[in-house]
């Protein structure tokens, strides 16, 4: 197998790499270690490998880094392998795929695995594969403005502190979505192919991350005290039955507001509006435990 390792990894959660690597060449399994150099390099290094047919390529980072191996292996016949090292890590959490390094290893040495239908958002930067969801409003803004020094520092709680920065300066334009030819306003969007947002936080139940299709969340608030009161929602896992709250059920999502509203795709900048979402030409097969 390949593992392709996303150094911006904080050294705490890169100390469950080498534990799993011991692990798997301990036990006899043959591993070839590659790092992404810069963006898009984890891409190329997963594309090349499913040309050259090996069997398993594991992403060793977070959700973004799983994004972009998850691109390069698109239309090969290669199995994704996941070792979490990211912040939030919400493609592990939904998939309910293991953290502990001997249970990692004990995951990719068996090598079982189930479906995951990624997405594929396009806008006026171009076009990107994601696993997860893409959020446009003030989270993007977020994610645009974090610094990465922050990020590593501090975790999820450079999040926190981010959001409460943002939230006084956002502008709060109205977005307008059109899901499946209905458009519709909200204050913020989400399109999600799993039910969890921010790590284990419930968004969207009844998601079905190995089938086409999305579920759509329309945040009906603005201003900070919306923001607070969404944030609050989410840390007891009611952001469902938050007041304002819509969620849908779509093929074919348009962020159709034309006043450059930043986007956010697996937790990496994506980009400004307009885009559009659908699901990508075919599924991936993704090592689970």
């Amino acid at each position: 197998m390949l593992v392709i390792y996303n150094p911006a990894a904080g050294q705490r959660r890169v100390t469950r790499l080498w534990q799993v690597l011991d692990i798997l060449t301990g036990s006899g399994v043959r591993v070839r270690l590659a790092e992404s150099a810069y963006p898009g390099h984890a891409r190329e290094l997963a594309r090349q490998a499913g040309r050259d047919g090996v069997p398993m390529v594991v992403a060793a980072g977070g959700d973004g880094t799983i994004a972009e191996v998850a691109a390069g292996l698109d239309g090969s016949a290669t199995a994704l392998g996941v070792i979490p090292l990211g912040t939030a890590n919400v493609l592990a959490q939904e998939l309910g795929l293991p953290f502990a390094p001997r249970d990692i290893a004990a995951a990719l040495a068996f090598g079982r695995t189930r479906t995951l239908w990624p997405g594929i958002v396009t806008g006026p930067e171009g076009t990107r594969l994601f696993v997860q969801m893409v959020g446009v409003g003030l989270d993007a803004v977020v994610v645009h403005r974090l610094s990465r020094g922050l990020k590593r520092a501090l975790g999820r709680t450079a999040y926190v502190a981010q959001t409460l920065r943002e939230m006084i300066r956002y502008s709060y334009e109205p977005i307008r979505v059109r899901i499946d030819g209905v458009t519709q306003t909200a204050g913020g969007v989400v399109v999600s192919k799993g039910s969890l947002y921010a790590g284990h936080y419930l968004l969207a139940p009844g998601a079905r991350p190995g089938e086409p299709g999305f579920s759509v969340a329309l945040f009906g608030g603005n201003g900070p005290c919306s923001v607070l009161m969404y944030g609050a929602a989410l840390t007891m896992n009611l952001l469902p039955r938050a007041p304002g709250m819509r969620l849908f059920r779509g093929r074919s999502v348009e962020i159709v507001s034309d006043a450059g509203i930043p986007a956010q795709a697996d937790g990496d900048p994506a980009g400004w509006s307009p885009l559009s979402v659908c699901d990508a030409a075919r599924p991936i097969s993704v090592v689970v435990a």
